[in-house]
């Protein structure tokens, strides 16, 4: 597997696939022809069918610059490798210096067409269970582990990683107005934060203020605010809400946190490499999906559980994701996007609560869950992966036209 560096990317939203992959895209031709006086881009698939929702035209634009660049969103044209695939021509006067297909494959990556993943493994291990007998063998926690095999600055690295998350939250809940976009949507994280309920159980606030953590992240993904792939920009919320408010209730320390954080990108990695965190590939069970098991785990090893505890709470996280459609009304990433952060925030949690309750009666590993989604997202018709043309995305038009 590779290291937790290609998960965890710190960029500007709404979307990894649709902005932070294509920018690095139109970024690595741009700089192989500085030269280029012109390009031209055609997207396909759910490039195409939500590119402009999730502002892919506009990131090209701005990549390319000052060179002017043609974009075509091609909705007809298959590619059997990745839904999110582009071609990015360059051009000197009427010559093309070249074309490059490239495919923004979740998280922010980018493969190219004919080139092999130069980026090498750094973990020898790559199922959960084989990682799971190994730390019990060993003696070592999932985080011991990923010290283990990654370099000597990786806990510096997620410490940015941490510092990024928390200024995601800062920034959400400490601005107001509408995003972008004609569905005219207020901002909600700050006033959500400050309700005042004269009755309202410990519990319902524990929710609250969770879910505000939550949307300040996803309002700020949203408007193309800097946020972390965790482990993609939709669904970037997860993670930071659930770290935060156990931090912030139960004095956590950011050493502790940045443990959690190893743990819990062990699980994505795990996810990314054995099945997807691509909603265009496998909807959004793959991206809320896997938040939210990287949530429970870092949960679990933020207070100590067990590695069965560990494992069994990811299995049920994502196990109750299984078949959950990516279908974003007008390709914005906000409805339903930005709500389903933060159930799937509270259903970590929740998760980790039963693998306390069931973890001795448990029956399925997260290995096989991990496979059940992939087979699952496969199965899924491609109007419910992340191209707006089925789902809540077809009846909300087909309602207010």
């Amino acid at each position: 597997m590779k290291s937790l560096r290609e998960l965890y990317r710190v960029g500007h939203g709404p979307s990894s696939s649709h902005t932070i992959g294509v920018g690095r895209a139109a970024q690595m031709l741009k700089e192989r022809f500085p030269s280029a006086d012109a390009f031209k881009v055609v997207l396909y698939g759910s490039l195409a069918s939500t590119g402009t929702g999730h502002g892919t035209d506009e990131v090209l634009h701005k990549t390319l610059a000052p060179a002017p660049a043609e974009i075509v969103f091609d909705t007809h044209k298959l590619i059997s490798r990745h839904p999110n695939a582009l071609d990015i021509s360059a051009f000197k006067g009427e010559r093309v210096l070249d074309t490059v297909r490239y495919y923004s494959v979740g998280g922010g990556a980018v493969e190219i067409e004919g080139q092999p993943n130069l980026s090498h493994d750094v973990y020898d291990l790559a199922t959960f269970t084989e990682i799971r007998e190994y730390c019990a063998k060993s003696g070592k926690r999932l985080y011991e582990y990923v010290f283990e095999r990654e370099d000597g600055a990786i806990k510096e690295f997620l410490g940015e990683i941490w510092d990024a998350m928390k200024s995601a939250i800062h920034n959400g809940l400490t601005t107001t107005g509408v995003l972008p976009g004609p569905l005219g949507i207020e901002r909600k994280a700050a006033s959500l934060l400050k309700q005042n309920n004269l009755v309202e159980l410990t519990e319902t606030k524990e929710s609250r203020i969770l879910c505000a953590y939550a949307y300040a992240v996803c309002e700020e993904n949203a408007c193309g605010g800097k946020v972390v792939t965790a482990p993609t920009c939709g669904a970037c919320g997860v993670l930071p809400a659930v770290l935060y408010r156990m931090q912030e209730r139960h004095g956590v320390e950011d050493d502790d946190v940045i443990e959690a954080l190893a743990t819990a990108g062990l699980v994505g990695n795990l996810i990314k490499t054995n099945a997807s965190i691509s909603g265009a590939e496998c909807g959004c069970q793959a991206e809320i999906g896997s938040a939210c098991s990287m949530a429970a785990a870092a949960l679990c090893e933020l207070f100590g559980l067990s590695l069965d505890k560990i494992e069994y709470a990811a299995e049920i996280a994502m196990e109750h994701h299984l078949g959950l459609t990516c279908d974003p009304i007008l390709g914005l990433v906000q409805i339903p996007c930005i709500e389903r952060n933060a159930v799937a925030a509270m259903r970590a949690i929740n998760a980790v609560s039963m693998s306390e309750f069931f973890s001795g009666a448990r029956k399925i590993p997260f290995d096989l869950i991990v496979e059940t989604m992939y087979e699952t997202g496969k199965d899924l018709a491609s109007q419910y992966r992340e191209t707006s043309a089925g789902g809540l995305a077809k009846f909300y038009i087909a309602k207010n036209n």
